[in-house]
């Protein structure tokens, strides 16, 4: 009966591991030579959406985009477009929308892949997917 009870114990704590490294955003989002980051929905409040650009050889660099009450969805886009533009080194990194509501971030020919991590977002309504290209 220890046994089994010490097993439960181990599988307790392995789940509540998991789940702490998957909350916090600490799991690997692995690395891409292109991102798509898509809007949905436009801000019911002010807020600032954070994103962090891991180069696989390099530093990462966080990105803040501040949002307005009332920007719509084509706006927040663009307003991240232009965030991600003005921080990214131009030699490593091209920004542009794509279909108005989502910015597609990709590497220049001979720069590092590079991870894109979520890491809040404080604009009620707005809706922020992440996917490899």
């Amino acid at each position: 009966m220890k046994k089994l009870s010490n097993s439960f114990a181990s599988l307790q704590c392995i789940v509540l591991i998991i789940a702490f490294v998957v909350s916090t955003g600490t799991f690997g989002s692995g690395f891409s030579n292109k991102w798509r980051i898509q809007v949905s929905e436009g801000a019911n409040s002010d807020g600032t959406i954070s994103f962090l650009i891991s180069p696989k050889t390099s530093d990462d660099i966080k990105v803040d985009v501040h949002i307005s009450k009332g920007t719509r969805e084509n706006h927040v886009a663009k307003l991240i477009k232009n965030a991600m533009k003005e921080t990214l080194p131009k030699k490593r990194f091209h920004v542009e929308r794509d279909d108005g509501e989502d910015v597609l971030v990709k590497k220049k020919h001979h720069a590092a892949r590079f991870g894109l991590k979520l890491l809040s977002n404080s604009v009620k309504s707005v809706r922020i997917s992440l996917n490899k290209e």
